[in-house]
């Protein structure tokens, strides 16, 4: 084998590589003339320029997109009403603090439970003829049921709910009326 050609010591094939990219160099630079060269400099300052107006596009994206993100949370997690999403077998599969709150439970514990576990025996009825109707109708639906679990009344509430059309999923806003009865 030849010690020119052995490629498994790092320093003669970094060597090797130099010799041939300035080889290369010397070619590319007889064959490049003047104008080539300020036109591909002309390019390189073209594209930057679009590169730092992408990057400021998408800054200004990110901080619209955080403010609507702070929005959201003041609008869903904070309100003063429980807010749920259910599937069409009334799995929460979202809510916010309110309605965890409303439910005695912790916010995240409550995803993938069956909201009907926290209605009192005698509300399961009524909840389940709103339910029907709220995907049969694709219209807001509502009704007054109790929450309550293990023969304990919890409190009186009223419900709304709507269809989405996208998911198919309820969108459920759930207001305790306790103290107006």
């Amino acid at each position: 084998m030849n010690e020119d050609n052995d490629y498994t010591n790092a320093h003669k094939m970094r060597r090797e590589a130099e010799r041939v990219l300035n080889e290369k160099h010397k070619k590319n630079a007889e064959a490049l003339k003047d104008a080539d060269v300020k036109k591909l400099v002309h390019e390189l300052q073209v594209h930057q320029i679009e590169l730092e107006m992408q990057n400021e596009e998408l800054r200004r994206a990110q901080e619209i997109s955080e403010t609507a993100l702070k929005k959201y949370t003041m609008l869903f997690d904070l309100a003063p009403l429980g807010y749920f999403s259910l599937d069409s077998e009334a799995t929460i599969c979202d809510l916010n603090y309110t309605g965890a709150d409303l439910l005695g439970e912790r916010r995240f514990s409550l995803i993938n439970s069956n909201i009907k576990l926290f209605l009192a025996k005698d509300s399961i009825p009524v909840f389940n003829t709103f339910f029907k109707k709220v995907y049969s109708s694709n219209a807001k639906e509502s009704c007054m049921v109790m929450l309550g679990y293990e023969n304990e009344m919890h409190a009186h509430v009223y419900m709304e709910g709507v269809v989405t059309e996208d998911e198919q999923k309820c969108l459920l806003s759930v207001i305790n009326i306790s103290k107006f009865k």
